[in-house]
């Protein structure tokens, strides 16, 4: 997300003419890839980021915080002390 932020600031930097962004020109032999450079490196950053499964654990551990503060709300609600405490083997 932080590159396309970057990218469209450039892009509305250059718009309004504003610092050494505002002189780059838009010809394809010109200055237009150095626009483009911020949103091919958030696609490869997504594109890694899908790949090495990093997207898949930060969202497994979303969904895995979402159950154990369920789980507190529904023992909170019942009444029930929201620690687990189980009792050890006996010996």
């Amino acid at each position: 997300m932080f590159f396309v932020i970057v990218g469209v600031l450039i892009i509305v930097l250059n718009l309004l003419g504003i610092g050494p962004f505002g002189d780059w020109n838009w010809n394809f032999t010109g200055d237009v890839w150095k626009f483009t450079v911020p949103f091919i490196l958030a696609a490869l950053w997504w594109t890694w980021a899908d790949r090495s499964g990093l997207n898949k654990r930060r969202e497994m551990e979303k969904m895995e915080a979402r159950k154990q503060n369920r789980r507190k709300e529904n023992l909170a609600a019942m009444g029930l002390d929201t620690r687990a405490r189980r009792k050890g083997p006996k010996r």
